[in-house]
């Protein structure tokens, strides 16, 4: 399953904080892709996936627009 949340117009730490919440609602392999204009959700994000354990497996910015794409860890 792949989601899409669009946090555009947010400033940290909303973008991460929506973020942690829609991975509760995926299970174990689903991707997330966060769409965002906040310039500090590029380490925002990374952070966010290193500490729990989820993979990030894209990072781009087009425009201004910042695109994470995320894979929910297991368990």
């Amino acid at each position: 399953m792949s989601t899409v949340l669009d946090t555009k117009g947010f400033n940290c730490p909303i973008p991460v904080l929506k973020a942690r919440r829609a991975m509760r609602e995926l299970d174990a392999g689903d991707e997330l892709t966060v769409l965002a204009t906040d310039p500090a959700s590029m380490i925002d994000m990374r952070h966010f996936c290193n500490t729990t354990g989820h993979e990030l497996l894209e990072s781009t910015e087009e425009d201004g627009v910042f695109t994470y794409l995320i894979r929910k860890a297991a368990g």
